[in-house]
């Protein structure tokens, strides 16, 4: 039998123990700055989490948080995307990808007509890459400032994060990490260091192996999608 990648949405508080189990022994093995009970707490703050299974075993993961704010007197939804990690075995899979940006597909159908943003704090430059591959207009960029962006990316980060939001840098800085790669999966490769947008992360965020995170920000709307991301966010590619 032909082995395949799965991925299911589920509730946080759909979990199984044996899911959570399997959850906080990914992370740990990926990350520093952390304990198996702040991961269970950071779990447990999120509204849903996808799960990426292979041959039943669970090798990835990403959670969200969806919430609503009023911005300039108007009520806008908020997707917030927690910790993504995958097993290194299984790098180079879109599965994952694919089924988070097809659940953020579905909720913008919920609310078809309220703003929909996805804003993410990026602890790596792995995460930033998929920023300018999916969408045309985000903060932040290195080739042009979106002030609409930038003003609600600093709104949101205040909001959630208070004094550790550093508005000159754009940059969520913790006194002590709340959890950072290890240091043999935190480097960009030779081929990825050419990037522009690797690149402008490490610039942006050069503290970022211990722990601190670059605050971004796109509106999640059709018009704003690149072909392929329009293409995945239109479809329903997870099980729940």
């Amino acid at each position: 039998m032909t082995k395949t990648y799965k991925t299911i949405c589920k509730k946080i508080s759909e979990l199984s123990d044996e899911n959570r189990v399997q959850i906080v022994d990914l992370y740990l093995r990926y990350y520093m700055g952390s304990a198996s009970t702040k991961v269970e707490d950071d779990l447990n703050s999120k509204s849903e989490i996808i799960l990426l299974e292979y041959d039943g075993h669970v090798v990835g993961f990403t959670t969200l948080e969806f919430f609503e704010r009023e911005w300039h007197s108007s009520s806008i939804k908020v997707v917030f995307s927690g910790d993504t990690i995958v097993d290194r075995e299984h790098w180079g899979q879109q599965s994952l990808t694919f089924a988070c940006i097809s659940r953020m597909g579905v909720y913008k159908r919920q609310h078809p007509d309220i703003p929909v943003y996805w804003f993410l704090i990026v602890k790596g430059h792995r995460t930033y890459k998929y920023m300018p591959v999916f969408v045309k207009s985000f903060f932040p960029h290195w080739s042009y400032e979106s002030n609409r962006l930038k003003e609600l990316a600093e709104f949101l980060a205040i909001d959630k994060y208070g004094d550790y939001y550093n508005a000159e840098t754009g940059v969520l800085e913790f006194p002590s990490s709340y959890g950072h790669l290890k240091d043999e999966y935190a480097h960009p490769g030779l081929n990825e260091k050419n990037k522009a947008a690797v690149r402008y992360f490490l610039e942006k965020n050069p503290n970022y192996l211990n722990g601190h995170e670059l605050v971004c920000l796109c509106e999640l709307d059709e018009a704003n999608l690149k072909p392929l991301a329009l293409r995945v966010f239109q479809k329903k590619l997870y099980m729940e």
